[in-house]
């Protein structure tokens, strides 16, 4: 029989390529086995909420105007309240006059008689009176609730107020006897008598009020922050979360439509900070409000000495100094995933999808990470061409997507 000639060429041009393609099986093979070989669990790919935050004590800095008369040592009456808004040479407080005391008497003889001829709430109904002595019940019970004498002194003021307009009401009221009103126009008199000789201290400017002076007011200005460091802020020996005491001297004008908050950081994000970034920031009481760097300045240690601008809800930092609190550098949502299921290899990231029994592994893309996970997604093809990637490569890879079973391998 005549033996068939075997083309020695065809012959290992068929093995060369049963080896090229058992050693890629193999090695694609082996990958997967390393990433899974030991003990494992998975997870279904969802949207989350990545975040990168940090807790720093913040230093408030405001564009305030401290305001005082020259009797300042006779004591205040204050004409606006802590917080309410004031006009341009407005009348914000007075000192009490000479004679105050008398007077002061005769007007709280007057207040009783005022009140043993009041009419009962049947005989005069108004919703702003019902408003009123709602205020009254709160501030009360704010007493009940209170040991500390700065804020009775402040509950207490705010009573009188809420009494005076009171009675101003009951006394326009038509069902008003002749009594109430003759005693209610006796008060006035005396209340005109009081306040002829005091002296007034007007704004100097538009703002809001307020009466929290701590004197760093001329220490910590807006403007040009090149004067801050760490040692600065230190030095001025300041108690996280410390209420500033209510004068009874003095009172300021602030700049109620932004404020200032400065703190000193070491961290990388720090150092990535750039005049005009946007962060937010949170704080124990869980108010998140966004702000914008302002200034940083370089510390000796190379850390950072950053100041956060902010322009809503300033108000409520007026009776603060200094505060701790998170600064979130950034905030994302997209697939979230726990690092542990991210593996890297010539520097390219991959993770493992378990799909119908099979194991596939499949590039992604990081877009953000921090300590515990990443929000990761699919590269698009002019990344990947860029990556070096035919368009035959391409149309051929995996991508991931929502609800993907994920590989978890235990580290």
């Amino acid at each position: 029989m005549e033996e068939k000639k075997i083309n020695v060429g065809k012959v290992v041009k068929v093995l060369l390529a049963i080896v090229i393609i058992g050693v890629f099986v193999f090695y694609m093979a082996k990958n997967v086995f390393n990433l899974i070989q030991q003990p494992t669990n998975s997870f279904i790919l969802s949207n989350g909420d990545l975040y990168l935050e940090e807790t720093v004590d913040g230093y408030i800095i405001r564009d305030e105007t401290v305001i005082q008369g020259q009797n300042y040592k006779n004591g205040m009456l204050k004409i606006k309240n802590e917080g309410e808004r004031a006009a341009n040479k407005e009348p914000i407080f007075r000192y009490y006059s000479e004679n105050e005391d008398s007077i002061k008497e005769k007007i709280k003889n007057v207040d009783t008689q005022i009140q043993e001829n009041m009419p009962s709430n049947e005989e005069i109904v108004s919703s702003d009176i019902n408003s009123l002595e709602e205020q009254i019940k709160t501030e009360m019970d704010n007493i009940a609730k209170s040991n500390e004498i700065q804020k009775l002194k402040e509950y207490k003021a705010e009573i009188q107020v809420y009494l005076d307009r009171k009675i101003q009401l009951i006394g326009q009221s038509k069902n008003a006897s002749e009594t109430i009103k003759k005693l209610i126009e006796q008060k006035k008199n005396y209340e005109n008598e009081l306040t002829k000789n005091s002296e007034y201290v007007n704004a100097p400017k538009s703002g809001g009020v307020s009466y929290r002076v701590d004197g760093l007011e001329e220490k910590l200005t807006v403007g040009d922050f090149s004067y801050l460091n760490h040692a600065y802020l230190e030095d001025l020996h300041l108690k996280s979360g410390s209420i500033i005491p209510s004068s009874e001297e003095k009172g300021k004008i602030i700049n109620n439509f932004e404020c200032y908050i400065a703190f000193v950081s070491p961290s990388d994000e720090a150092k990535r900070a750039r005049v005009g970034n946007k962060v937010t920031i949170q704080l124990s009481n869980l108010d998140k409000w966004e702000a914008e760097v302002q200034n940083v300045n370089i510390e000796s240690d190379d850390s950072r000495l950053i100041v956060l601008k902010i322009k809503k809800n300033v108000e409520k930092l007026n009776k603060y100094r200094k505060l701790s609190m998170n600064i979130i550098w950034w905030d994302f949502n997209g697939l979230k995933v726990p690092n542990q299921a991210i593996v890297t290899e010539n520097d390219k990231n991959y993770v493992v999808r378990k799909r119908a029994g099979n194991f596939e592994k499949i590039l992604i893309k990081i877009k953000r990470q921090n300590e515990n996970y990443a929000i990761v997604d699919n590269y698009d093809n002019s990344e990947l061409k860029e990556m070096g990637y035919t368009e035959s490569e391409i149309s051929k890879m995996n991508r991931i997507s929502l609800y993907d079973e994920i590989i978890i391998t235990n580290k």
